[in-house]
């Protein structure tokens, strides 16, 4: 059986068929997901995940009459066929959609699917325009409005012309990537070369002294642009994850709209044709003549009309020819494609009637409705900032003109959920009004009790997304979040001179040797054992060298992990520890101590890991520095100041790791 045959006999055979997120468990366990990241998909808590999970996996049991869970769901039920009974089922679950493939609006509509409907002109403009030499294209459109489905084909189509093709997605960086111009620029043109299936020959064109811009750019004209014998159609996705860093977005935007004026002057940069993608307005401070979004071809993903409404649901299999449904429909979500397709395919599952419509209309706006697990992410996203959430209550609960400050209406609008109407904001759709009428209060109305336990449930949410599951510490993305607010209120100390005495930030950068190695030799769970152990280690060598004299960061996780999720916001103690998860053999250790501190806590938790006796013998590898697992640790230490960056102390632990490695490894250096 496949999944989707799972998921349809399931719906057929239980009398309140599938909420969207048990059906989104089923699809994301059948991918082997964890349910932590579908957590985090969903925007649920993971305790919720689970719980729902469990019930599912009894559900199964009990229908198959067979053990059933997370771990062998896939391996029972993939070698299974459908029976007789079980294929009529599905069948009469699908009555009215009789040899129509549904398919669930998950990701953009894939090139052969008979679901994607077509904008023209944008189609025919956008391959129009890639088809001119060093043309750019701008895509524009707020999150599930169709732009992932239309790069698709644009891609397709260039393929098609015989260009070569890359499509490069910002989301997918780590946030180490964009510690600083030169480390992101380097990662941008390693992975175009390797998209490219080029050997990456950074260090043959990067030149310090001419600067990362320069560097880059020659290595597009010498090297990518001049191997390549047709042109290059580059698409950079979510653009809007590079607005999030100011100081590379004031170069890197601009140094993209220097490429689209070098190839008026030179033939070499008309082979590039570039395709930008993002969601939302650029926030960053640009002069006209520096943006790389008021040239080319500008294309904005507009809501569906209800001729493209009507066509999709034919494509369904539903006769909407009369436009009542499809009017009845968008006076609920507007032409939001994803919002459509939803309702579209619930409708299917249930046969289509036009009793189901209704039944689904008037249960969108409720935790009841298909609609729910989408609109919970903006009402957490709401709950986080209180201010957004009290303007948006007022849009929504508006009988005339309502005035809201500038900042915020431009939040809404980048979220999607309000439009100008002339000079009075309105809700995107009525559904966003039904339920968030219901959901949101304004900050007056909202009891004290209230508001903790929503701040409690942010908390808890912040957590999550910030906890590396396999070692239970915080994970590389917290770590520099945490490491920015740290700086910063440090350095505003030193500025105002509210300390007398200035504490440095030190940051211990440790590296387990050789441990691809060590995972290729005994395998991923070993390898998986091997980093708990060492955190554990790394966690108890802070607690027992540091306890005397430093806190730890709060947690809002739970007791355990105290040293292991923290929110600077929550403590007033300077003197707090933070362990993360750095990469994926990596640790960072952060705190505020002099160097002599930090190494000695470095020695320590060296010692103490070599002492773990970790046994590992690679066959044919000389050099090794111990018969056991040992650690390289490289230790830095900075007062931050208001005219130096978290960078610096980054770079500086990375040196002395690297300086340790490069002297025989199994030790601490410090730079």
């Amino acid at each position: 059986m496949t999944i989707d045959e799972v998921v349809q006999l399931l719906k057929a055979s239980q009398a309140t068929g599938l909420t969207t997120l048990q059906e989104m468990i089923l699809r994301a366990s059948w991918e082997g997901k964890t349910y932590t990241s579908i957590a985090l998909e969903a925007h649920y808590g993971e305790e919720r995940v689970r719980k729902v999970a469990s019930n599912l996996w009894q559900l199964l049991s009990n229908f198959w009459k067979e053990s059933i869970n997370k771990s062998n769901f896939r391996q029972i039920l993939e070698n299974r066929n459908l029976s007789q009974r079980y294929q009529q089922l599905i069948k009469e679950l699908n009555r009215a959609a009789t040899a129509i493939s549904l398919e669930f609006p998950s990701g953009p509509v894939s090139l052969d699917s008979r679901f994607y409907i077509p904008r023209p002109p944008i189609e025919e403009l956008a391959y129009a325009q890639i088809a001119e030499r060093g043309s750019v294209v701008c895509i524009k459109g707020s999150k599930k409005m169709g732009k992932s489905s239309l790069i698709l084909r644009l891609l397709a189509h260039a393929s098609n012309q015989g260009f070569r093709t890359v499509s490069l997605d910002f989301q997918q960086a780590d946030k180490a990537v964009f510690a600083n111009l030169d480390k992101f620029l380097r990662w941008l043109c390693a992975n175009i070369s390797r998209e490219l299936q080029l050997e990456p020959k950074l260090n043959d064109y990067w030149d310090k002294e001419m600067g990362s811009k320069v560097s880059c750019s020659i290595y597009f004209q010498k090297y990518l642009l001049s191997t390549l014998e047709s042109p290059l159609v580059l698409v950079l996705n979510e653009v809007d994850c590079v607005f999030e860093y100011p100081e590379i977005a004031g170069d890197f935007l601009p140094l993209v709209r220097s490429w689209y004026e070098q190839a008026k002057r030179m033939e070499i940069w008309q082979k590039l044709r570039l395709v930008l993608v993002y969601s939302t307005e650029i926030i960053v401070p640009l002069k006209l003549t520096q943006s790389p979004f008021n040239i080319g071809l500008p294309i904005k993903l507009l809501p569906f009309t209800k001729e493209q409404v009507q066509d999709l649901a034919q494509r369904h299999g539903l006769d909407w020819q009369d436009g009542k449904d499809a009017e009845s429909l968008m006076a609920m979500v507007g032409g939001h494609p994803y919002l459509i397709r939803l309702a579209l395919y619930h409708l299917m599952g249930k046969g289509g009637l036009e009793r189901d419509l209704q039944q689904l209309l008037q249960q969108a706006p409720s935790e009841a409705g298909i609609y729910n697990e989408y609109l919970r992410r903006y009402l957490l996203k709401l709950r986080e900032e209180p201010e957004l959430a009290a303007a948006f209550y007022q849009v929504i609960n508006a009988t005339a003109h309502v005035k809201i400050e500038p900042g915020l209406a431009y939040k809404l609008q980048s979220l999607g959920l309000i439009n100008l109407e002339g000079d009075r904001y309105t809700p995107t759709c009525e559904l966003y009004r039904l339920y968030f009428r219901e959901q949101l209060t304004t900050t007056e109305n909202v009891s004290n009790a209230r508001i903790e336990q929503l701040k409690k449930e942010n908390q808890q949410l912040r957590a999550l997304s910030s906890l590396d599951e396999l070692t239970q510490l915080a994970n590389r993305h917290y770590f520099h979040t945490y490491l920015q607010i740290d700086w910063q209120k440090s350095a505003r100390e030193y500025t105002t001179h509210i300390l007398r005495e200035y504490i440095p930030i030190s940051l211990i950068l440790c590296d387990i040797d050789y441990f691809k190695i060590y995972n290729k030799t005994y395998g991923n769970a070993a390898g998986d054992e091997c980093l708990r152990q060492i955190a554990n280690t790394i966690k108890n060598c802070v607690k027992r060298s540091l306890s005397s004299s430093f806190s730890y960061a709060n947690s809002n996780y739970s007791a355990t992990n105290a040293i292991a999720i923290s929110h600077v916001t929550d403590s007033n103690d300077e003197n707090t520890v933070l362990v993360a998860r750095y990469g994926g053999e990596e640790f960072a250790i952060l705190a505020h101590a002099d160097l002599t501190a930090a190494m000695s806590v470095a020695e320590n938790i060296r010692e103490q890991v070599k002492a773990l006796a970790i046994k590992c013998e690679y066959p044919g590898i000389g050099g090794l520095p111990a018969a056991v697992l040992t650690v390289s640790l490289g230790v830095a230490s900075v007062i931050p100041t208001g005219e130096t960056e978290p960078v610096t102390l980054v770079n500086a632990a990375e040196s002395a790791l690297h300086q340790a490695k490069r002297k025989g490894r199994d030790r601490v250096v410090s730079s």
